[in-house]
């Protein structure tokens, strides 16, 4: 199944019906008078998040949706049958903006919500509305109210309370792969994750969370470079960073035999290079609570990882917390998510005594969110503009060679 995180469709209400013309003709009832009903309401458009659900591929094939039309009313005050709403279901996570106006319309961050994007219209009256001690055989009665058509703009942003991030290769994927139920796949290669994966992490029975693994940034990525940041966003509802760094490369660090990735090879150079690429796409993101992970350590001697440790931290003036793991092996891991878990248990604990806190935590989501998408979607209108600008150059190019033809002799050979 392709992930797929955006995609831009079209979606209309139904039409309500009119309303009826009608009097009473009935046997011994000389005076009968009006007796049109109501037209039906129009359906509604409704997106519903549902948990079962994990990329927005099924609107790249299905890009228009419309509920039914309200049926006419009937003679009898009989009231036309209203139009069914049209529930389409949508991934837990999915923000829907309007596409000519970029407004947010809602976010569906849980497994049931509904939100309503096309209300349907409102049905016609019959002449029986019309009817007075003037009017007693009124003829007139109203249309029903038009559909509602709107341009959207779905964006999936994957929940997770934890997000790993860091350079291809640092064994991000190994790392899900050894305290969750993800099942990414794991190369020696850069670049093996092209899509985020996520992971449910059980600490025991009663305590888990959800771990987000995303693409590796290289550096550049903030304009383009690799993938681009065009899935930091999945990062962006997290409320904890795991900064994966190799430490294997660490071993290669003196070598003058390194040729592309050189400047890279040392841990340390590594992490400034995803801080500088966060920075670049959000400072909110860079300043999310982030965890710096030195992975790999099965690869180094036991007496060299401690002083190692000690230079990246004394270099990186690192205050926060640090650990040493091993993805393929398992060591580390397990007081790694369990100090995890007592932090996000933490932060849950004081948002449910702090109304204020809870709003503020939400606020500045939102806004780091919005930060990461608007960073986003201008990097992908630079590189329209980039594209018709070297498209304009090519034209240029094309008209000149043309002109040039112009005034060149032609040469005849005459036998």
């Amino acid at each position: 199944m392709k992930f797929i995180d955006e995609a831009s469709i079209t979606v209309e209400s139904g039409q309500g019906g009119r309303g009826c013309e009608s009097f009473r003709r009935e046997k011994y009832v000389p005076k009968g008078g009006p007796d049109g009903g109501d037209g039906g309401r129009g359906g509604d458009v409704v997106f519903e998040a549902c948990g079962g659900l994990n990329t927005l591929v099924d609107f790249r094939y299905q890009r228009f949706y419309k509920a039914t039309n309200g049926q006419p009313g009937r003679g009898k005050n009989c009231t036309g049958l209203s139009g069914g709403d049209l529930v389409v279901l949508v991934p837990v996570g999915t923000i829907v903006y309007e596409a000519e106006t970029n407004n947010l319309l809602g976010d569906l961050s849980e497994v049931g919500r509904r939100l309503t994007v096309a209300k349907g219209g409102r049905g016609g009256l019959g002449n029986t509305h019309f009817k007075s001690s003037t009017n007693r055989a009124p003829r007139r009665t109203t249309l029903g109210a038009d559909c509602e058509r709107r341009e959207l703009r779905l964006e999936l942003s994957l929940l997770a309370d934890v997000g790993l991030l860091g350079l291809p290769n640092a064994g991000k994927s190994t790392l899900i792969r050894s305290v969750s139920n993800a099942q990414p796949k794991v190369a020696d290669y850069p670049f093996t994750t092209l899509i985020p994966n996520i992971g449910l992490v059980r600490v025991n029975r009663l305590q888990s969370f959800v771990l987000a693994d995303i693409p590796g940034l290289i550096p550049g990525a903030a304009s383009g470079a690799g993938l681009g940041i065009r899935f930091l966003k999945h990062l962006a509802r997290t409320r904890l960073l795991l900064h994966v760094v190799d430490l294997s490369v660490a071993i290669f660090a003196d070598e003058s035999t390194l040729s592309a990735g050189a400047e890279l090879s040392d841990p340390v150079k590594a992490v400034m290079a995803i801080v500088t690429e966060l920075t670049a796409a959000s400072p909110l993101l860079a300043n999310q609570p982030r965890w710096l992970v030195l992975n790999k350590c099965d690869l180094l001697p036991e007496e060299d990882i401690e002083a190692l440790r000690d230079r990246i931290v004394a270099e990186l003036g690192w205050t926060g917390p640090v650990y040493t793991v091993s993805g393929s092996t398992g060591s580390g891991l397990a007081g790694l998510t369990a100090d995890v878990m007592a932090y996000l248990e933490q932060q849950n604990a004081l948002a449910a005594a702090d109304a204020a806190l809870a709003e503020k935590m939400l606020t500045r989501q939102q806004h780091m969110q919005q930060e990461v998408r608007e960073r986003v979607h201008q990097r992908e209108d630079d590189v329209v503009d980039d594209a018709e600008v070297a498209d304009d150059v090519l034209e240029d190019a094309a008209q000149e060679d043309e002109d040039d033809d112009e005034h060149d002799v032609d040469v005849f050979y005459v036998h």
